[in-house]
């Protein structure tokens, strides 16, 4: 019976690292193709090289494009995190007539698949009479990414204590003051990894932005869309090591960063 546990367990771990592989080798290898020094992205490597991202730095679409996405993921990141604490305040600590109504339409946009999100979103300001803009984009964006921010400062706001703030308030501060002198601080971990969380997924975003984007605006994403309908450049290789590096780096350091605040103030 033990030997036949053991040898489910080890083949569960198998599985297991089959799957990662074929999730991330792809990855992996479009990482080491983008330091090729040979035009070609083919084994063998003919050498390292830092040519492709020269290439990259000096391709005025591909910056436009990277200047837009951080102007863009800058953007949601802001509006997503203040509209995901403030409706995160009114949904935990106070009494709103449908609560469940309201929080099930907040998160709704994660159970919607984007491309129907998408869809109707832009049908909707059709109807309206509103063509697409840099605007609408950023509505679609902080649409999108609200519901994460929403969850993440939730989950800290509920473990916080109402008596901190109850004692704040004892004390003779207002309710702005509580919450900028205590709930905010206690609160700093989550607004951050949220934050994060809602530029991260602007920045990484292409089924939506393929709807919402006006004509001549490109993300980086877009770009990179863009770019494989001529050919695979190694310069796509290059841009996806970025990008592999943005999405990943900044969830990685915004991790760390909450731990580290969590920490420093011993919560």
């Amino acid at each position: 019976m033990a030997q036949g546990t053991n040898i489910g367990w080890s083949l569960i771990r198998l599985y297991t690292i089959l799957v990662y592989l074929f999730m991330f080798l792809p990855v992996a290898v479009v990482v080491l193709l983008s330091f090729n020094q040979n035009q070609f992205g083919a084994f063998p490597m003919t050498g390292f090289s830092l040519r492709w991202f020269e290439a990259l730095w000096n391709n005025d679409a591909v910056m436009r494009a990277f200047r837009t996405s951080l102007v863009l993921g800058l953007m949601t990141a802001v509006i997503s995190t203040t509209l995901g604490v403030l409706a995160s305040l009114a949904l935990v600590r106070y009494r709103i007539p449908g609560k469940n109504l309201i929080t099930t339409v907040l998160i709704a946009p994660i159970l919607v698949p984007e491309v129907v999100l998408a869809v109707a979103l832009l049908l909707f300001l059709n109807w309206l009479g509103i063509g697409k803009s840099f605007a609408l984009l950023l509505a679609g964006h902080v649409i999108f990414t609200l519901p994460f921010v929403i969850l993440v400062v939730q989950a800290r706001l509920v473990s916080i204590r109402r008596d901190v703030e109850e004692a704040a308030l004892s004390l003779g501060a207002s309710p702005v003051q509580t919450f900028f002198s205590v709930t905010l601080p206690l609160l700093t971990p989550a607004v951050a990894a949220g934050g994060l969380f809602a530029f991260t997924i602007s920045f990484d975003d292409i089924t939506g932005t393929l709807f919402w984007k006006p004509g001549g605006v490109e993300t980086v994403p877009t770009q990179i869309f863009s770019m494989l309908r001529d050919s695979i450049s190694p310069e796509i290789n290059a841009l996806g090591t970025v990008m592999v590096v943005m999405t990943v780096g900044l969830p990685l350091l915004g991790a760390a960063l909450a731990r580290r605040l969590a920490m420093k103030r011993g919560v």
